[in-house]
């Protein structure tokens, strides 16, 4: 039986399930893995291209998908203790990436870990400022005694490069009322649980995407929206949050050459004022009207 179930959630993923699965059989681990593929509706070669691997392959219609519903589907089908989520376009960076995350549940009290994203090559400015911000090189134990020195960093938890202990997910669940943002709902449940939740630097994984300034809006405006409905937005979230913020736009500034670098930093700038305008917006969205909310939401939080 395996130990370690590896979760992946894709649709139309050709460009990515190669490398990615090439980099999961390739892991260096003194434990037994599956891996279960969870596809919902790929039209490309995506399937074609798993089936060359010994991959477990569930597929459901896309309709069907849903963030929440989909990763307690797919736990579901589980037979390992833990739990590994991993994004099909996020890259493992070395062979012992599983490794490093499973190594932390040697302490019983951990409930989840998740793992550090390195921007790919050729990420915007905004990106690369970002990730580096949220997953930095230090290790991070999360519980009760750290929420207020961690802040908004509290309840962070993603499922791009993530494990949770089994026992633990069938306790708390993804919560299926929240349409994204599932990590942030089940790292609350888990945390409020008194499970510590572990930021695991070692376990590193190439994985951003390109956002343009208003996809970045719209996004951080759900931020903004499910970090309020979770109750989640306090004193010390706000202040830790201001700090970042004002500490990346320093950073920023500083950048300025007179060249072409500066036309790159101009743009992270507007790029992360229109983050900031949009966590406001969200994060005040009872004051707005109906349809400006639903022209707001990146993932039709008002639809």
């Amino acid at each position: 039986m395996s130990e370690i179930s590896i979760l992946l959630l894709t649709k139309n993923e050709e460009r990515n399930i190669g490398a990615c699965l090439r980099a999961l059989f390739s892991q260096k681990c003194a434990e037994p893995f599956e891996v279960i593929l969870v596809d919902s509706g790929s039209t490309d070669c995506t399937l074609e291209i798993a089936r060359s691997y010994p991959v477990r392959i569930e597929q459901i219609p896309s309709e069907a998908f849903h963030h929440a519903c989909t990763r307690n589907f797919a736990a579901g089908l589980a037979n390992g203790q833990f739990l590994v989520y991993l994004a099909a376009d996020a890259l493992p960076a070395s062979n012992t990436w599983l490794g490093a995350l499973i190594a932390n549940f040697a302490d019983p009290s951990v409930g989840a870990v998740y793992g550090r994203h390195l921007p790919r090559p050729g990420s915007t400015l905004e990106r690369q400022d970002a990730l580096d911000a949220v997953y930095g090189d230090a290790r991070l134990v999360k519980d009760a005694s750290s929420r207020q020195k961690l802040g908004y960093r509290y309840y962070h938890l993603s499922t791009v490069n993530a494990a949770i202990r089994r026992d633990v997910w069938q306790a708390t669940r993804f919560p299926e009322d929240l349409k994204v943002f599932e990590d942030l709902g089940i790292a609350k449940r888990i945390l409020d649980s008194g499970w510590m939740i572990v930021y695991e630097p070692g376990a590193c994984v190439y994985h951003s995407h390109q956002h343009t300034t208003v996809g970045l809006f719209k996004r951080y405006f759900d931020i903004g929206v499910t970090l309020k409905r979770l109750d989640m937005w306090n004193d010390q979230a706000r202040s830790s949050m201001l700090q970042d913020f004002w500490g990346l736009l320093k950073k920023k500034v500083t950048r300025f050459d007179g060249n072409g670098a500066s036309r790159l930093v101009g743009a992270s700038i507007r790029q992360d004022l229109a983050k900031s305008a949009g966590i406001f917006l969200g994060l005040n969205e009872h004051y707005l009207p109906l349809a400006l909310k639903r022209r707001s939401s990146a993932f039709r939080l008002f639809d």
